[in-house]
């Protein structure tokens, strides 16, 4: 498979070179040649198969024609070593909890597989060391230092925003040492995207050191993440069969498909799960719920996309006020306006609206949303049409945002043994400037 850039300048790119160099040469986003349609045959017996074997098929039109079949089948299964079940909430909203991972966070999914494909590449080529870089706003840095930490040949370089990160989210990486460090910048989230986006084009410090990126600009990274889509419908139609039966309200209502909505932030998931539905996917269509960074929201009203600097947000991880994935948006839909806006609808929600769902379905429902997810709830609860189902992706365990959800809520949360043990590490970290020249000072010493 070949892969080109967004901004048309680069083609004829081959898997390797894509996910190594994270960034094209001429700053737009590597994109696959062909996006490949799964036959009918799988999706009519996609309910009898697992998680892995999902995604293997996935997998394989993506980077099949690249990887050896055992070799692409063996770093599926790793990645793939914890359950994403969907939860029923209401009658007709469902909840794919994507937090059963090593860190807890949707983003363990594209951090492992990506970890896993850049050590098959170092190992087969016999590179010196990568360096990987990586901005968040949160549970980026966490799944990415985690899915790489011990990996022989890569060291990787965290960025993120001093004070913008939830404590729990810091200590995820910021305690592991090893071949992670940690640099806590003096800015925002879109501060730190644009030192990672910086470092790319240096032709000075790209020559000294061996750079790539594991924010989801890397194909590597936002790929695999269309995995959990095909398994969230899987268990829809199962959950779907077990209320219906057989016959014609059955039919009905698969021939409809779900509703996905997707909390939105830089947009790499909700790319994905557009990838998907190119597959074949059977999704009725998609909504992007935002914050009170809403530039996607705005561009849908009015066709204009205008970035401005993010604001803050108890939705911490989708405070980006430039998302860059909206360019593989764009790309996917020929730039065509209409056609974005005849798939995907959006939403936008303020803290306060925000905070008011996590209270409602927590009494309600006894269902406990992290900021995020309720976004993605409450962008269901207003927009499904009569007979509609939805999915939402609850996109961090709430305990991440301990505080934060106990000041909502009232009272108190328990904290998962796996986040307790982070928490008992000791933070280290390197002040960073925001400034291009004293990150390029410190990478060109290291």
């Amino acid at each position: 498979m070949k892969y080109y850039s967004t901004n048309k300048q680069e083609n004829n790119v081959s898997l390797e070179d894509a996910v190594v160099k994270g960034l094209a040469t001429d700053k737009g986003l590597y994109m696959p040649d062909v996006i490949k349609a799964l036959p009918q045959e799988f999706y009519d017996r996609i309910d009898t198969l697992s998680f892995q074997e999902i995604a293997y098929r996935v997998a394989d039109a993506f980077f099949g024609e690249d990887v050896p079949a055992d070799t692409l089948k063996q770093i599926v299964y790793d990645t793939l070593s914890f359950d994403v079940p969907l939860v029923k909430v209401t009658d007709n909203i469902f909840s794919l909890e994507l937090f059963h991972g090593p860190t807890l966070a949707f983003k363990d999914v594209g951090g492992r597989f990506m970890a896993r494909l850049l050590g098959y590449f170092i190992r087969k080529e016999g590179k010196r060391q990568v360096n990987v870089l990586v901005a968040t706003s949160g549970d980026t840095g966490s799944a990415v230092a985690n899915g790489f930490l011990g990996v022989e040949g890569i060291h990787v370089y965290v960025l993120y925003p001093k004070g913008k990160v939830s404590e729990i989210q810091e200590k995820q990486f910021t305690t592991l040492g090893q071949n992670i460090t940690a640099l806590e910048v003096d800015g925002t989230f879109d501060d730190c995207q644009a030192l990672v986006k910086s470092a790319f084009m240096d032709r000075e410090l790209n020559e000294h050191l061996q750079l790539t990126s594991a924010n989801s600009i890397n194909v590597a990274r936002f790929l695999p993440q269309a995995f959990y889509y095909f398994y969230a419908y899987a268990q829809w139609v199962k959950q779907m069969k077990a209320r219906f039966g057989e016959g014609e309200q059955l039919a009905a209502v698969l021939s409809r498909g779900p509703v996905v909505c997707v909390p939105s932030g830089n947009f790499g998931n909700i790319t994905a799960g557009l990838f998907g539905k190119r597959m074949g996917l059977p999704v009725s269509r998609f909504i992007a719920a935002n914050n009170r960074n809403d530039i996607f929201y705005q561009y849908l009203r009015t066709g204009i996309y205008t970035p401005r600097p993010s604001i803050a947000t108890i939705a911490n991880a989708m405070d980006v006020g430039d998302p860059s994935n909206f360019a593989r948006v764009l790309d996917l839909y020929g730039h065509s306006h209409a056609a974005i806006a005849a798939e995907i609808s959006g939403a936008t929600y303020t803290d306060e609206q925000i905070a008011d769902t996590m209270r409602c379905v927590w009494k309600e429902h006894q269902y406990l949303l992290d900021p995020h997810g309720a976004c993605g709830y409450r962008a269901l609860s207003e927009g499904l049409q009569p007979g509609e189902t939805g999915i939402f992706l609850e996109t961090a365990h709430p305990a991440k945002f301990k505080d934060t959800v106990e000041g909502i809520l009232g009272e108190s949360i328990s904290i998962p043994e796996k986040l307790q043990a982070f928490m008992r590490g000791e933070k280290q970290s390197i002040p960073m400037s925001k400034e291009f020249a004293a990150f390029k000072q410190y990478l060109m010493t290291v």
